[in-house]
């Protein structure tokens, strides 16, 4: 999900001409290579498509920093962390980053399930914390869905919900509730599904037919 995140705000910033910079971070340099190589390729589709010109593609990658230095991010604006689903890894990092990031930088979590308002608190400044979900693949995907707490500051909401558009995403709003909006909505769905086929009541081709002709799920 990082490398996907990464790549679509530096796309942003390269198509609208935005003269910002966006920093890749990862602890372990296997990781970080990996995801940059990943990126790369992603480019490399687009301008063999015709999608984005040779010199858009190498100012695309300019624009981005790869590091495993964690003091790069003292300086930034936003953050968006998309490591494992593992809330005492996350709460540490943020423990830690709310030490040494500048009093401005906004934190935002890219999970799908756990508590914005446990790691907002574990990063000792509540006000600047939001949830951004990002869906995968990033780069196809157009939603995103943005998290408030009961602490986050208004303005700093709004300035998360104005960078989702400027990356030429759709974000929507909602409280830090457990499964946010999508997977609130879709576990259930999930579970009557199976719950249907274990009953023996349809077939798992039967049960696609329907969500895919009268639901109109993909």
């Amino acid at each position: 999900m990082g490398h996907g995140i990464a790549q679509t705000a530096a796309m942003a910033a390269t198509k609208n001409n935005i003269h910002s910079s966006i920093i890749a971070y990862e602890t372990d340099s296997t990781f970080l290579d990996k995801g940059k190589d990943r990126i790369q390729s992603s480019v490399d589709k687009l301008v063999s498509k015709e999608r984005l010109t040779s010199s858009d593609a190498e100012t695309l990658m300019n624009k981005i920093t790869f590091t495993t230095d964690k003091s790069a991010l003292n300086d930034t604006d936003l953050i968006v962390e998309a490591i494992i689903e593992n809330m005492d890894l996350k709460k540490n990092l943020y423990s830690e980053l709310g030490k040494e990031c500048k009093p401005s930088t906004i934190f935002a979590s890219n999970t799908s399930s756990l508590s914005i308002t446990e790691m907002a608190m574990a990063s000792g400044r509540p006000n600047k914390f939001v949830g951004v979900h990002f869906f995968n693949p990033v780069q196809i995907m157009k939603l995103v869905e943005v998290i408030r707490t009961d602490h986050t500051d208004p303005e700093v909401f709004d300035q998360c919900m104005q960078w989702v558009s400027d990356i030429n995403k759709v974000g929507v709003k909602c409280r830090d509730t457990p499964g946010f909006i999508v997977n609130r909505l879709l576990v259930p769905n999930l579970m009557q599904a199976i719950a249907l086929v274990e009953r023996g009541d349809a077939s798992v081709k039967d049960v696609d037919l329907s969500m895919q002709l009268g639901a109109g799920h993909p």
